[in-house]
């Protein structure tokens, strides 16, 4: 099941909170709009898998390596 659809059925695409957003076009994409920083990105990522969690029982892995 792609990712990307699992992120946009929970209605995230588009969605932007300050400076962190996921990109309007692509759900996969996180976007910082000007200040956020990583944490911020982080938080984000990680309400985003917790909800695609609630609403599908899968959970999502990142493939980025998270420092």
């Amino acid at each position: 099941m792609p990712a990307g659809w699992l992120i946009e059925q929970c209605d995230w695409k588009g969605k932007r909170f300050d400076d962190v957003g996921v990109h309007a076009n692509q759900a996969l994409v996180l976007v910082n709009y000007g200040n956020a920083n990583g944490e911020e990105i982080f938080q984000l990522a990680k309400k985003i898998s917790a909800s695609v969690n609630a609403t599908f029982n899968i959970e999502l892995t990142p493939e980025v390596n998270i420092i």
